[in-house]
Parts: structure tokens; C-alpha cells; sequence
């Protein structure tokens, strides 16, 4: 318990000093100024967007950047932050997810008394910062895959107009809103400052692993590689993308139901054993106390977790 406390100050003391001590953004931005009027290189603020630049800074602290460059996991944490389009760094992302552990963890040692049962508790909500990035990162995809169909119409129209392909994405980048615009504005700019179109393009599939971009990025490469007429291989994708995302939505309100029942399933048991603690503590008590309790809970969990993934898996069905 006393270790829990003195792990918890810890964090939190250290939290406190690296907001404390952090430069703003106006005085980073002072800092750059004052730079070039002395001739030297300025700093590069890594909180501060760049589109054509690659972001490899993982944390503000250079002890821990340099860590984590080294560590497989970062860059795969760095693309789902860029994903989510979140302003967290991986060092953040890591910290925030200790931090919570360690708050959860000391609560529920401190209400329940049980080591096992705070681990848990701990381990699940060190889950929760991956959780909320998931969210976002889901979110973008799906405004991403509604508005694809109009900027892949306005390359079309741009093409007709006898516009390049480069100019068409250019378009694109100004006309259509977040998040399509800013995503092909990089794409346009890495290859206006010397990245070959194929790479530029195969960058943006990277950020953004839609199928529909995917369609749309081999119809411009084949293009560039055999010829054809691509504006109307662009209008043909269009109306295809169109109609599956017509057949989604037809296939989610089929299986509303499906997903709603893993929803219920899922919840009921802990809205149940919350109630009961509050009604009558001494009646489930029993199930955290004793040996079998704890073991009925596990095997609990575990048929639970399954049932959950067979009806998504169920629900879960591929276009």
C-alpha cells in the first residue's frame, strides 16, 4: 500500500515539474527568431505540425526520445497518434498510460484491499489512453472514407479539365475539407519538394489504410505506368465507393441487433455486481474474498470475453 503512495507522488510530482518546465510555444517560436538573427539553426518545435518533414521526436525529454527511438513499439504508437491526429508524443502516450495504471491501481487497493484484483484493475486501465486513440483514429477513418468520394470527383473534373494529376491533388488538398485535405495537401507537398509521385502516394496510403484510398492510389499508378483515360477510371471508383458505402450502412442496421446484444452482454455483468455491492456488500463479497470466488470471477471474465468475440465477429462482416 505504502509502495502504491509513494509510486503515485512520484508520477504525479513528475507530471507537475515536466508541465512546469516545458517551453511554450510562443517562447519556442521567440527562440527560432532570435536564432536566425544570430545565423544559427533554429529549433524545431516537435508539438508544432509539419507536413512535408518527418516527425521522429517521441518525447520532449532527449533521454527518453533517444530510448524510445530504439524500441520497435514507438514508431507503431507515433503512426497511430498520427492517425488519430492527436497531439500527444509517444513519450506522453506512455506516461499518461503508467499514470493512469498507477492511479486506478492505488484506488482499488485502497476500496477493495486485494492485490489481484488491483493489478487488474491497473492493467485495464493502462489500456485506456490505446483505447481513446483508437476512438479518434476510427472516427477520422470513417470522415475520411464520407468525403473520399467528392475529392476523388473533383480530381476527375480537374483531369477533364486537362490539369495533371499533381495539380488535380493540389485540388484537392485546398477545396476538400479535413481530414482529406490535409492529408493529400502532404502527400502533394512531399512530392513538390522532390519525392517521386509513386512514393508520395504510397506515403498517404500508409497514413490512411483505407481500401477505398487504396483503389484510388493503384488507378493513378497504373495510369502513370500503362496510360488510359484516368478521369473515368475516377468516376467509374467513385460510384463505386458510393455503393459500398451504401451496402454498409444497409448491413449495420441488420445487424443493430447483434451488436446491441454484445453491448448488453457485456455491461450487464458489472452493472449487476456493482449494484449488488452497493444493495448488499456482504452478498458478493464472497466472490473477492474467497478462492473459488476469485476463481469463478477469472473463468467469468474469460467466457465473457469470448462471447464478446464471437458476436463481433458474427456482426463483423466484410464488404
Amino acid at each position: 500500500m505504502l509502495i502504491l503512495l509513494f509510486v503515485l507522488v512520484l508520477v504525479s510530482t513528475f507530471a507537475v515539474v515536466l508541465i512546469v518546465t516545458r517551453p511554450t510555444r510562443q517562447e519556442t517560436e521567440i527562440e527560432n527568431r532570435l536564432a536566425n538573427l544570430e545565423g544559427r539553426v533554429p529549433t524545431i518545435d516537435p508539438t508544432m505540425d509539419s507536413d512535408i518533414l518527418k516527425r521522429e521526436v517521441y518525447s520532449d525529454i532527449p533521454l527518453v526520445n533517444l530510448i524510445l527511438k530504439r524500441v520497435k513499439l514507438a514508431s507503431q504508437i507515433d503512426l497511430l497518434i498520427k492517425q488519430a491526429d492527436s497531439k500527444w508524443t509517444v513519450g506522453r502516450f506512455i506516461f499518461g498510460s503508467i499514470f493512469v495504471a498507477v492511479v486506478v491501481g492505488a484506488l482499488v487497493t485502497v476500496w477493495l484491499h486485494n492485490p489481484l484484483v488491483s493489478v487488474a484493475f491497473a492493467a485495464i486501465a493502462a489500456l485506456s489512453p490505446r483505447v481513446y486513440l483508437g476512438i479518434k483514429r476510427k472516427a477520422r477513418m470513417n470522415r475520411f472514407e464520407r468525403v473520399l468520394p467528392e475529392a476523388i470527383d473533383l480530381m476527375a473534373r480537374a483531369l477533364r479539365a486537362g490539369h495533371a494529376v499533381t495539380a488535380a491533388i493540389e485540388m484537392v488538398a485546398k477545396e476538400i475539407s479535413d481530414p482529406v485535405g490535409p492529408e493529400f495537401r502532404k502527400a502533394f507537398e512531399e512530392q513538390n519538394f522532390g519525392l517521386p509521385l509513386r512514393e508520395a502516394l504510397l506515403n498517404l496510403a500508409g497514413r490512411m489504410p483505407i481500401p477505398d484510398l487504396r483503389f484510388l492510389v493503384t488507378a493513378i499508378l497504373v495510369q502513370k505506368e500503362a496510360g488510359g483515360n484516368l478521369a473515368e477510371v475516377l468516376d467509374k471508383t467513385a460510384v463505386v465507393i458510393r455503393e459500398r458505402a451504401r451496402l454498409l450502412g444497409q448491413l449495420r442496421i441488420y445487424t443493430a441487433q447483434g451488436r446491441l446484444t454484445g453491448w448488453i452482454l457485456g455491461l450487464l455483468p458489472f452493472i449487476v455486481f456493482a449494484l449488488l455491492n452497493i444493495v448488499n456488500p456482504g452478498y458478493a463479497r464472497i466472490l473477492l474474498d474467497d478462492p473459488t470466488g476469485r476463481k469463478a470471477i477469472w473463468i467469468g471474465l474469460g467466457l465473457m470475453a469470448l462471447g464478446v468475440w464471437v458476436i463481433r465477429k458474427i456482426v463483423d462482416i466484410k464488404v
